[in-house]
Order: C-alpha cells, then sequence, then structure tokens
C-alpha cells in the first residue's frame, strides 16, 4: 500500500525551487524520486513530459526556474512548476496555501482555472488565498471564511452572499464578494449595513457614553460584528453542514487497510536515491562552482601569490620561512573558500531538505551522502587549476609525487571544511 505522502500533495507558498535546474529536470527529477518503484525510469520520464504539457510548460521546459540573482521562468511559470511536484504523484488531495500571492490577475486567474481543471478530474483541491478578483472568486465550488480563528461560513460560494444576506449584511455599494467577506471577518462594517441588533447595541452603548460625556460610536466595534457572525454561523449553518459531513461514505476493506497502514516505503530504494540525488547535485551546483567569476577570482588569486612568492628559494632560511608561509595560506585559503560557498547556499538548500524530507522523497543517509560526495568533484577543479599555477610560479620542488602530495595536503583541508560546515549547519538547526 502507498502511504500518506501519495495521496496528499502540498503546495508552499514560497515557490522552493532549485535556481539552476531546468523546468523539464525539476519534473524529472521530482518524478524519478516520487513515483513508486513499479514505474520503470522510462515511464516516470515520460509522466513528467505529461505534467510540462499538462501545465502548459512545454515553451519553457528547457529553461532554468532562475531566482534573484539568475535569469529564469516568469513567476506563473515558477509556481505552476511547484504545482506540477506535487500534482506528478496523482495527489487524491491537494493543499495550496496562497498560490496567488504576488501574481498579476491574469496570471492567478490562470493558475486558479488550472485548480479548477484538477479538481474536476474528482480530486480535492483545498487552497488558501487572499483578496481574489471576483472572477477568481466564483471559481471556487466551496468556500470557508474564518476570523480570529473561528468559522464564519462554510458551504458553496455561490451560497455565500445570499446567506449573509439572509442574516442582515449586505454590501452598501457594488463591490467584489472577495472584499465584502473579508471586510465582515475583519470587523469592517464602513460600506456594509449591519443588522438591527448590531444597530440597537450600538444605540444603547452610545446612551452610556453620553452619560460619562464619551466619545460616541456610529458603527458596531469588530468584536461586536465577530461574536454577531459567530453566534449566526453556529445557529443557522453549522449543524446542517457538520450533519452532512459526519454521513458515514462507504470504504472498501481494502481501503480501510490502506488508510490504516502505518508502514512506510519509499519511491525507490537507497541506492536509486543516492544515484538521483548525486547527479541533481551535480547539475545544481555546478554553476555555483564553475561560475566565470568564480573562476575568475580563484586564478586571479593564484597569481598574485604566485608573483609574491616568485621563485622562492628554499636553501635560505628565509626562502625556506617564505614558502612556509605560501603552504599555510593556501590550506587556510582551501579550508575557508568551501565554506564561504555553502553559507550563501545553505538557506535554499536547507527549505529544500526541509520540503522533500516532509514528502518522504528519500532518506536523510542517502542525501548527506550525495550532497558530500557531488561536491567532491566540483571542490577539486578549482584548486588543481590554483595549484597548478602557484606552485610552478613560487618555484616549489618540480617533483610529481611532491606536486600530488601538496594537492592530497589541499584535498584534506576541503574535507576538514566540509566536517566544519556540517557542523555549523547542525548548530543552525538547532537554534530557535
Amino acid at each position: 500500500h502507498s502511504p500518506p505522502g501519495f495521496w496528499i500533495g502540498f503546495v508552499t507558498q514560497d515557490d522552493v525551487l532549485f535556481t539552476h535546474l531546468t523546468v523539464k529536470e525539476t519534473l524529472t527529477y521530482a518524478a524519478l524520486l516520487r513515483l513508486p518503484r513499479t514505474m520503470t525510469r522510462e515511464q516516470k520520464k515520460e509522466r513528467a513530459m505529461d505534467i510540462i504539457y499538462e501545465l502548459g510548460l512545454e515553451r519553457c521546459q528547457d529553461t532554468m526556474i532562475g531566482g534573484s540573482f539568475v535569469r529564469g521562468v516568469s513567476g506563473g511559470e515558477r509556481k505552476r512548476v511547484c504545482i506540477g511536484n506535487e500534482i506528478i504523484i496523482n495527489p487524491s488531495l491537494l493543499f495550496l496555501d496562497e498560490p496567488t500571492s504576488g501574481l498579476d490577475s491574469t496570471t492567478a486567474l490562470r493558475i486558479v482555472q488550472l485548480l479548477h481543471d484538477i479538481a474536476e478530474t474528482g480530486k480535492t483541491v483545498i487552497t488558501t488565498i487572499h483578496q481574489p478578483s471576483s472572477r477568481l472568486f466564483h471559481k471556487f465550488d466551496k468556500l470557508i471564511l474564518l476570523g480570529r480563528g473561528s468559522l464564519l461560513y462554510f458551504g458553496k460560494t455561490a451560497e455565500a452572499m445570499p446567506y449573509f444576506s439572509s442574516i442582515g449584511c449586505n454590501p452598501l455599494i457594488a463591490m467584489n464578494p472577495a472584499e465584502f467577506l473579508l471586510d465582515l471577518a475583519n470587523g469592517n462594517t464602513n460600506d456594509v449595513s449591519v443588522p438591527s441588533e448590531l444597530d440597537d447595541k450600538v444605540h444603547m452603548e452610545n446612551q452610556n457614553l453620553q452619560d460619562t460625556n464619551s466619545k460616541i460610536n456610529l458603527r458596531p466595534s469588530a468584536q461586536d460584528v465577530h461574536e454577531y457572525l459567530v453566534d449566526a454561523y453556529e445557529h443557522r449553518v453549522a449543524y446542517k453542514e457538520k450533519k452532512k459531513l459526519l454521513a458515514p461514505l462507504p470504504i472498501s476493506d481494502d481501503m480501510k487497510a490502506t488508510i490504516t497502514s502505518s508502514k512506510r516505503e519509499w519511491g525507490t530504494n537507497w541506492c536509486q536515491q543516492y544515484s538521483i540525488l548525486f547527479c541533481r547535485g551535480l547539475k545544481e551546483r555546478r554553476h555555483d562552482y564553475l561560475s566565470w567569476m568564480r573562476i575568475t577570482q580563484v586564478i586571479a588569486t593564484s597569481i598574485i601569490l604566485g608573483l609574491l612568492w616568485w621563485h622562492s628559494d628554499p636553501t635560505t632560511p628565509k626562502g625556506l620561512q617564505d614558502q612556509a608561509g605560501l603552504l599555510f595560506f593556501i590550506a587556510v585559503f582551501w579550508g575557508f573558500f568551501p565554506v564561504f560557498t555553502a553559507i550563501f547556499t545553505f538557506p535554499q538548500e536547507r527549505a529544500m531538505l526541509n520540503k522533500e524530507r516532509a514528502a518522504d522523497m528519500y532518506k536523510l543517509s542517502a542525501y548527506f551522502l550525495a550532497r558530500t560526495t557531488s561536491d567532491l568533484p566540483l571542490d577539486l577543479f578549482l584548486p588543481v587549476i590554483f595549484m597548478v599555477i602557484v606552485y610552478f610560479m613560487a618555484g616549489l620542488k618540480a617533483s610529481a609525487m611532491r606536486f600530488f602530495l601538496s594537492m592530497l595536503t589541499v584535498f584534506l583541508s576541503i574535507i576538514a571544511a566540509q566536517v566544519w560546515q556540517s557542523k555549523l549547519v547542525q548548530s543552525y538547526n538547532q537554534c530557535p
């Protein structure tokens, strides 16, 4: 039986994606990690392509996701990729946290229409949304209105306005139904007619205030509006809706066994998880390690060091001391250089790790080993260039054995830096 993670998809408000992977690569890796092991690798890739065409992403499938400093897909396309990451497992229930935040009205409408189409296929889609346009508002089948943590309405979207009209709350001007409902939820009644009960309460309070020469209130307070709406819902709607929700549903024995099963199953075995994460790590981080700015920085540093220690003579005490200082500088430089890279990339990596681990995409041991080993080839490329320049410009002994021993020292410094980096990450995770 499939674990609960295979039935439920959750799209976070923030688009947590790898910056340097393309749309196609992002969805393909998600398919390889999340789809059941009964499917072949080719079938999983075909599923990823089906999602790309279903979401209308075929034109940008080879474009990088992008981020703050990397040009990539648009905000609407990025949000569709996030949705694709979840619907790729064909979930029965899909949660979305404010999927239209930060999008223009046309793009937001396209996202909501996409969610409506997903719901039409028999899936349950639940989303939070703030300030929807009237076109977006009418795309939803059912509506939950919350105010101060209390339920103010639950029912069909088309019946929301008639319900509030029946309890004496009507908009005084032509306005978006969503704005009207949000005003009520926040206790703002400036453009809303209030029932006579609230008017009478305000009148009685004003009489008491006149006796004390206090400022008179012209509209009911937000607390009074909230209490009235909660009381009206409890007496008019809550019982009927609860009765519908508590009605028993026919469930087969197989479905009961699946629901009650607590056994965790993975879409891939440990070796497959490691292999997929290793390849993904190489593709994602090669842009950070092999960027022209970083390569130029390393080459410039190595040339400057080579000029400062140009052909130093180890046969004299001063020359020997100079070369010892050079070797110390090299060890320290390559001890800190990878750590600084990790400091800037870790926050994004941590958010992705938390998201994917919550979805049971892989085991933590597979991720840690893949993350460590995928860094090694990239960690060695720049040090080799650096050492080739510095070693011979500084006049160190021209011996293949000694050169490789020097490279080994640099390599061990990098390994030590990664261990230190892991301890920093652990300390960061333990911070409140």
